[in-house]
């Protein structure tokens, strides 16, 4: 039997599928982007008015709301940007841009392994655009944010292209190990040691001229692909970090796409730079006054002249960006490249770089995947300056102490060589080389699948490999002592990899709008290998350089031809499980906690994992009724937490065994199962604040840190059959530092802006506990050898003097000094600044930053080994004025002594852009048109006699670094920039 329903049912129910239909087909869901200035947005709030329905853009700026009606309204808010909203108008894909309102929460923050709007920060953590970076002829990351931030002291170790840099984020905590932050790169952390484009970890190729320094490991990003510098500076912030996480962490993400139709890029620029200032030496004339006249050779150069010249430098950079409306694919790529001349003939770098960076959505935006691929090719001409050249000099001493009244070539054309213990500057330049050739490629994949609403899980795959080849040689017509005129070449290569995996869980909620959570835990496992060979010989038959670096075997067929080898191995492994846990209560009382368990094959068996927990608080004031109106912004942080530093080679946990010369098994270091990291323990208290709706904004804060179980090399009790083995130092060294950064908007209207931000930062300095006292910083000359000037020893700074006092020359022109003593002087500057203005007319725009330190002492290896009055008079040696010109014996001694110890004390004007932006709106393909001019290291404002006071040349001694000497220092360079940017539609 068919039941049939009656006609009026039927027609009820037939008019209510319809009106069901009907909101159903009315009703959209509405996709797109979110981007600001600096790209794009992650967590802005959207909501359609009226209504509790809304999202939250995820980290690639990206949102979807669905149940919308075609005529809805919706809102775009987000602290630091003016409030948009937009009509829908049935549109399904709707890309917005938000204007800056307040510059000081403009952004996200990266925190590791995921970010949080800036207003949820509980950790001392600073950032910075695009826009905030350091302009100019830049070659490695460190130097866009150098003077940018408090806490942050960046030093180059000269103005060598790629050169070495660097930085101390909240002080100097440890004697051996690193004292750099961890750098991490689009959430790949890479390694702290073995990573050097120069070969150093096979040795640094001493070619008879003295052995060279690293290059910048971080050279192999083009910072034109960085969007974004993040820097984590305590505990808090680096506890998710841990065994890693002790002397801050800075965190570079490249740039990305944004919805919508690609656009195109390019930037191009080219760059002059010549010496700042170059010594003040006598000429011909002065120093035939003062010499023998059979030291006078009839000529007159000026050797300063022969080996520096104007540098040009060119750099194109082109990018692809974009992706689709709905926002499900996003694609960047680049590519770039940069001819950088050295102020130094026969120096320089070029790079050859290309970036892909992509992410897609699938499964309704529940699985999304993203890539990351850079590769870079890099070309170093490395020029002939040591760390430790002796009295024959290098290329730079060299020059100084020429006689110039000596010609550079001899009748025949060929080079004019003084003598056996004395170099043709212009030789060295013509008859050495010393290239290194690198290659690098990171990447990054990564897939993050939504299991439920709130729960997601995420898979991270990184690599970083390396491999470079160095070949240096010196070709025997230069006639070097030690090599008995017969030169010597070496080839040098390293293999660096580094692979990380890792699993992580995120889980976010809301209850109401009291309550929420965003919990994160997490597993990562990360390999470490370095392989390197070295490879000399000596004693060539032939000069020329190619035939003995393409046939070191033919050394042997020489009379007394050497030839050596050498090889390393290492691996190092991590292991750690780690977890993150935000709570806040009622979007005002903020409360997280970290903790991480790091297992490192670098430690002994009894101490293989380490724990680093921290917790930290914040409370949103602004938010509270009794807090005046006037407050913008007003938060209270406290943060605690314990962080590790394990960057020290590999393997010091374990016997090192060899085989000697007798064929015998020998142990020249013994093992240390106990062997563990060194632990900082960490204090913050911090404060930010905003006035006049966040026209003025800053922050304040204090830490305070103590490290301890310093890693050290120590000597064995003799006689045993090791002389030394790696352990942990019972000391403490305690930094204590007050950060200050503030901004405002000085001005606005339509024409005109002005900008200004100035940071400061204190720090104090004191290695409270040690039972012994640590001798560094080598002094190097004739004369000099086994002499050191700093000490690390209870109660003083690290790496304090320890000098003979210097009281003047007394009637003879002798010396008058006191026994060598703690002086309480240090390389550690009491306080460093920043000072930036930005100024913005019409189509113009002006910025002037200002940058500098106070206190720190430096000391003049080159006054102590060179500028001698017994140099000139007895061994016919060039020198500065005021020495040629003093009353000092020529028999006066050169013994260590504050006679060479000079305040470090500058101010320089760093960087000075004026630009102009062409109005592009009736231009049919061009989007952005700008032109600028940058002027770089323009003036320093210091008392320091020698070429620049941001000077620290590596003067260790048994591994232990040293800090704040001047030897031989590639002298840094004034650079002005001409500079174009188009980008087309």
């Amino acid at each position: 039997m068919i039941n049939i329903l009656p006609k009026n049912l039927l027609f009820s129910l037939g008019f209510l599928l319809m009106g069901i239909t009907t909101v159903a087909q009315d009703n959209i869901t509405v996709k797109g982007t979110v981007s600001g200035s600096g790209g794009v947005i992650p967590g802005v709030n959207i909501i359609v008015r009226g209504t509790d329905n809304g999202s939250v853009t995820d980290f690639d700026g990206n949102y979807t709301i669905s149940n919308v009606a075609p005529d809805a309204v919706i809102v775009f808010s987000y602290l630091g940007f003016k409030t948009v909203e937009i009509p829908v108008n049935n549109q399904t894909v709707i890309n917005v841009d938000l204007e800056e309102d307040s510059a000081e929460l403009e952004q996200v923050v990266l925190v590791g392994y995921g970010s949080v709007a800036k207003k949820d920060v509980t950790g001392a953590i600073s950032t910075l655009q695009a826009k905030d970076f350091n302009a100019g002829a830049i070659s490695s990351p460190e130097q866009l944010i150098q003077g940018r931030t408090p806490g942050v002291q960046i030093t180059s170790d000269g103005g060598e292209p790629g050169g070495s840099v660097n930085v101390r984020v909240r002080g100097t905590s440890s004697v051996r190990s690193g004292n750099g932050p961890l750098y991490v790169v689009n959430g790949v952390p890479l390694n702290g040691i073995g990573v050097s484009p120069t070969g150093a970890n096979v040795g640094s190729n001493d070619n008879g001229l003295g052995n060279t320094t690293a290059k910048n490991p971080l050279s192999f990003i083009n910072p034109n692909d960085i969007a974004n510098i993040a820097i984590l500076k305590d505990a808090s912030a680096t506890a998710i970090y841990g065994s890693r996480g002790a002397n801050g962490v800075i965190m570079i993400t490249t740039k990305k796409g944004k919805s919508g139709s690609g656009a195109l890029t390019y930037t191009t620029s080219v760059s002059a730079s010549t010496i700042t200032e170059k010594l003040d030496l006598l000429d011909a004339d002065e120093f035939r006054t003062f010499v023998d006249p059979a030291l006078d050779f009839g000529s007159s150069t000026d050797w300063q002249d022969v080996i520096f010249r104007t540098a040009l430098s060119k750099n194109h950079y082109l990018s692809y960006g974009g992706g689709s409306d709905d926002g499900k694919s996003i694609y960047h790529l680049s590519a770039g490249t940069t001819d950088q001349e050295g102020i130094v003939e026969g120096s320089g770098m070029k790079m050859y770089t290309g970036t892909i960076n992509t992410s897609y959505k699938l499964f309704n935006d529940r699985l999304n995947i993203k890539a990351f691929a850079a590769g870079t090719n890099i070309l170093d001409q490395n020029p002939q300056i040591s760390n430790d050249a002796g009295f024959t000099g290098d290329i730079l001493s060299g020059a100084w102490r020429a006689n110039p009244t000596r010609p550079i070539y001899n009748a025949d054309g060929t080079f004019a060589q003084p003598d056996i213990n004395e170099r043709n500057p212009a030789a060295i330049l013509g008859l050495t080389t010393d290239r290194t050739n690198t290659f690098r490629v990171l990447g990054d994949f990564s897939a993050e699948l939504e299991l439920m609403k709130g729960l997601s899980y995420k898979l991270n795959f990184g690599v970083d490999r390396s491999n470079s080849e160095r070949q240096s040689a010196l070709s025997g017509d230069l006639n070097v002592a030690r090599v008995a005129g017969l030169g010597i070449a070496s080839v040098s290569t390293v293999f660096s990899s580094n692979l990380l995996l890792e699993h992580t869980l995120n889980y976010k909620k809301e209850f109401g709008d009291i309550h929420s959570i965003n919990a994160l835990a997490g597993y990562s496992y990360q390999s470490f290998k370095v392989k390197g060979r070295t490879f000399s010989a000596t004693n060539f038959q032939s000069t020329d350089l190619n035939v003995m670096l393409n046939n070191l075997e033919s050394a042997q067929y020489s009379i007394g031809g050497t030839a050596s080898a050498g090889s390393i191995a290492t691996k190092d492994e991590i292991q750690s499980y780690f977890g993150r846990i935000n709570y806040t209560l009622m979007d005002k009382y903020i409360l997280t906690g970290t903790l991480r368990a790091d297992g490192s094959s670098k430690f002994g068996e009894n101490n293989r994992y380490g724990y680093f927990p921290s917790v930290a608080f914040a409370w949103r004031l602004s938010d509270e009724e009794f807090i005046p109106d006037s407050f913008s912004d007003l938060k209270l942080r406290l943060g605690y937490g314990i962080t590790g530093n394990q960057e020290f080679d590999g393997g010091s946990q374990i016997v090192l065994q060899r085989f000697d010369s007798n064929n015998n098994l020998s142990a020249p270091r013994f093992g240390n199962p106990d062997l563990k990291w060194e632990s900082t323990t960490q204090y913050n208290a911090g404060i930010d604040f905003g006035f006049f709706d966040g026209r003025l904004r800053g922050s304040i804060d204090f830490y305070d840190k103590i490290t301890k179980d310093l890693l050290l090399r120590l000597d064995t009790a003799e006689p045993a059959p090791a002389s030394f083995f790696f352990g942990n130092l019972d000391a403490e060294v305690q930094n204590t530092g007050l950060e200050f950064n503030i901004e405002g908007d000085i001005i606005e209207s339509e024409d005109f802006n002005w900008t200004t931000n100035f940071n400061i930062s204190f720090n104090k300095n004191e290695v409270t506990k040690i039972d012994r006292r640590i001798q560094t910083g080598a002094i190097s000359g004739q004369g000099l050898t086994g002499a050191f000037v700093q000490v690390i020893t209870q109660g003083e700074p690290l790496y304090s003097y320890f000098l003979s006092e210097f009281k003047g020359f007394d009637s003879d022109g002798a010396s008058i000094e006191e026994p060598a003593r703690l002086i309480g002087k240090s390389p550690l500057p009491d306080y460093t600044f920043g000072f930036t203005n930005t100024l913005n007319y019409k189509n113009w725009d002006l910025s002037l930053f200002f940058a500098g330190q106070i206190g720190g002492y430096i000391y003049n290896n080159n006054r102590n080994a060179l500028f001698l009055k017994g140099s000139l008079i007895n061994g016919g040696k060039n020198v500065t004025r005021d020495v040629a010109n003093s009353n000092e014996s020529p028999t006066n001694g050169n013994n260590v002594s504050t006679r060479f110890l000079e305040d470090g004390s500058f101010v320089r004007l760093q960087n000075m852009v004026l630009g102009y932006t062409f109005n592009t709106d009736k231009l049919k393909y061009l989007d952005d048109l700008r032109i600028s001019v940058t002027g770089q290291n323009l003036l320093t404002f210091t008392d320091y006699s020698g070429q620049d006071p941001e000077v620290n040349v590596d003067k260790s001694i048994g591994g232990v670094p040293s800090l704040g000497i001047d030897y031989s220092a590639y002298p840094r360079a004034r650079t002005f920039t001409l500079g174009l940017t188009m980008s087309f539609k």
